[in-house]
């Protein structure tokens, strides 16, 4: 081959190499630009909410040391999962409410009242369990036994009026204990974590609470406020830490996994309530390898002095056959 011949060749071969590579980082920015595009939210109602949100000590968990999360993430979500509309109106017995439950293992999503179920609602203190994780990641709580600093005040659960443990604040539901950790992680770090986990509409612009409650350190964006969330929403965020796909560290979930649980019979979860009717158990069952991940919401104004999270709780363990 004559030289201009082989001019021509190794021209057209650079060529070729530099159309490749520029459309490897045209690939490469698109992605990035993706990534970094971030959506917005708006400040959701108001409602008056129970200004204590918290349980009465009989309805605490009792705590013990389990297993850990999975080392590997499932790929399994209620989002990639068949969805089924089922009737649990019999466990409601009446009252206006919705459920939804998520099998793993069958890669099934069931829903009751699936309006309802994908309706964004304040999370009360079911809340408490993204900040604990939040608390632990930050070096704001070291364990289980970390405390907070009780400042002498006399609330109107006698179970606040002392430096809790975090075992003892998330079992008492404490909410000063909890605005402590929250302030403390930050409102930068808390946009993060609640954006990387698609927590409902990531929205803590009222930070200091929609002053429901009497006291600042008994009000948050999380109580009645600016953040909501639907039942289906906890489903899948509890999936996506308990099946180890969060950023939280397995050492984290393992404390957060112990002191969720309600029953020592392997059940975990995390109430909440409010005065208008409202209660939440959230949560997950657990037998030998099986998960099973639900959300119980309770809405009924016309019979809210039957409306409790204890309530919603009962209605939760009928449904999942505990």
């Amino acid at each position: 081959m004559s030289k201009r011949g082989k001019s021509k060749r190794s021209h057209r071969c650079a060529v070729f190499l530099s159309v490749v590579l520029c459309a490897g980082l045209f690939t490469g920015c698109g992605d990035k630009k993706a990534v970094e595009i971030s959506t917005g939210s708006t400040a959701a109602e108001k409602d008056v909410r129970n200004p204590y949100d918290g349980q009465s000590i009989d309805e605490q968990p009792n705590i013990t040391e389990t297993d850990t999360p999975p080392a590997e993430p499932h790929q399994a979500s209620p989002e990639n999962a068949v969805q089924e509309n089922v009737d649990y109106s019999e466990a409601f017995g009446g009252l206006n409410g919705c459920a939804v439950v998520f099998d793993p293992q069958e890669q099934v999503c069931r829903f009751y009242n699936k309006t309802l179920c994908e309706t964004a609602v304040s999370p009360c203190s079911t809340f408490k369990i993204v900040s604990a994780l939040m608390g632990l990641k930050y070096h704001v709580l070291e364990n289980e036994n970390s405390t907070m600093g009780y400042d002498g005040t006399q609330y109107g659960n006698a179970a606040w009026n002392q430096d809790l443990s975090l075992k003892d604040a998330f079992q008492s539901s404490c909410v000063w204990y909890f605005r402590k950790v929250i302030d403390q992680v930050g409102q930068e770090r808390v946009k993060e974590e609640l954006t990387a986990l698609d927590y409902g509409n990531c929205n803590i612009s009222e930070w200091a609470g929609s002053g429901i409650n009497p006291g600042e350190e008994l009000n948050g964006f999380w109580l009645a406020s600016s953040l909501k969330i639907s039942p289906y929403g906890q489903v899948r965020v509890l999936s996506d830490i308990f099946e180890g796909r969060t950023g939280f560290s397995p050492e984290h979930v393992k404390i957060v996994k112990n002191i969720m649980s309600a029953d020592g019979g392997g059940i975990y979860g995390k109430t909440g309530t409010g005065t208008k009717g409202q209660a939440w158990f959230v949560g997950f069952s657990k037998s030998e390898e099986k998960r099973t991940y639900f959300a119980v919401y309770l809405e009924d104004t016309d019979n809210r002095e039957q409306v409790s999270s204890k309530k919603a709780k009962e209605i939760a363990l009928k449904i999942i056959g505990q």
